[in-house]
């Protein structure tokens, strides 16, 4: 969850007054204070999820001059838009809490005018990765590391970027390694060797972490006096839901090719590896995996964030703009015999008052124990 006072959190829960705004700016700018030219704005919303590459999209309306020349402000030639949602307390004082930077990937204009509403449609930065192929396939020797390759391959499509690690990102990968053609999934398939997720947060730095603890809830959705909670629905979905994870890699030299596996055995889990479930394994193979111990590492990573029920929770409620992807919320909800323990995969922030937030969950079995 993004970083808010306790007067901000207390505040959603009762009557409120929100406030949003937006902002284009020059590229690569960092923090949640960037200099740019504020727009007027009439609507719109963010898109944040976990399960896409590029985890953050946003559609706003503005009032502003169509864009007619490659250097005016909303040209999409590589301005980005950094947006906010906060709330007005009504004493002089506002909290506004960044939603992430956004690179403008379309305008357009219903009716066409010199001055009116143009549509403004945004990506975060990991659309730019995606797109920059490198021209030609090139190695990075035994002697590399993780840092020295993010500074190239990132560095080289936004060179002011600040990028952080939650673990030693220096350490050599002691083989060689070929970007053939696109440097996001060479970077991608270094993030899921070492068992962590990478996006870009709110300040415009690129994270690369484990994901949240999924047993400790950062925020509770409820019904009731202060609740948040306004409608539900629920399925269940076998649709991304496997129960053992299988890692593969090279060693280097001549060694032969090192192997992990992680399993669902919580003997209480409804897919449980041998329980009426099935066996749904999932294969991952990469050079980046050079020890058996990565490749357990890996494999127990990749069953973590998909290990749970096959039960999926959609809701709408009062909006909490500092939560994000991967969150674990509790939700309570009147049908519920005890409250349920829910991963954030999908968020909609609405801009304008009178929205309610939109949400897609799994739920996640606390205590599960993967081998």
């Amino acid at each position: 969850m993004r970083p808010v006072s306790a007067r901000f959190l207390d505040a959603v829960r009762g009557s409120h007054k929100m406030v949003a705004r937006v902002r284009v700016c020059a590229s690569g700018q960092t923090g949640v204070n960037p200099a740019g030219v504020p727009l007027q704005l009439r609507g719109g919303d963010v898109k944040l999820d976990a399960t896409a590459a590029v985890r953050g999209t946003a559609s706003v309306t503005v009032v502003d001059e169509f864009p007619r020349t490659p250097s005016a402000l909303l040209t999409p030639y590589g301005n980005e838009l950094f947006i906010e949602r906060g709330i007005d307390y009504g004493d002089g004082t506002r909290e506004f809490v960044g939603l992430g930077y956004f690179r403008l990937t379309d305008v357009d204009q219903a009716d066409a005018r010199r001055l009116g509403e143009i549509r403004l449609t945004a990506e975060d930065r990991m659309g730019g990765l995606i797109e920059a192929d490198v021209l030609q396939p090139f190695e990075f020797g035994p002697t590399a590391t993780i840092a020295q390759v993010f500074d190239l391959l990132v560095k080289e499509v936004y060179p002011a970027a600040v990028i952080e690690f939650d673990f030693d990102a220096n350490t050599p990968f002691g083989i060689s390694h070929v970007v053939e053609k696109s440097r996001f999934e060479f970077l991608q398939d270094i993030v899921d060797s070492r068992a962590r997720v990478w996006y870009w947060d709110h300040r415009g730095v690129l994270v690369v972490k484990k994901a949240p603890n999924p047993t400790v809830p950062v925020f509770r959705v409820n019904q009731g006096e202060r609740g948040v909670l306004t409608q539900m629905s629920r399925g269940l979905t076998r649709k991304g839901v496997y129960n053992a994870v299988v890692a593969t890699g090279e060693p280097a030299g001549e060694l032969p090719p090192v192997r992990g596996v992680a399993l669902d055995t919580n003997p209480y889990s409804p897919t449980r590896w041998d329980g009426p479930y099935g066996k749904v394994p999932k294969f991952y193979s990469s050079s980046f995996l050079t020890s058996t111990a990565q490749c357990e590492d890996a494999a127990r990573a990749q069953l973590q964030r998909a290990q749970g029920l096959p039960y999926t929770v959609d809701f709408q409620a009062v909006v909490n703009s500092a939560l994000e992807p991967l969150d674990v919320v509790a939700v309570e909800h009147d049908q519920f015999e005890d409250t349920e323990i829910h991963v954030l995969e999908q968020l909609t922030l609405p801009l304008v008052a009178g929205t309610a937030m939109s949400a897609a969950t799994r739920q996640k079995l606390i205590g599960a124990p993967v081998v």
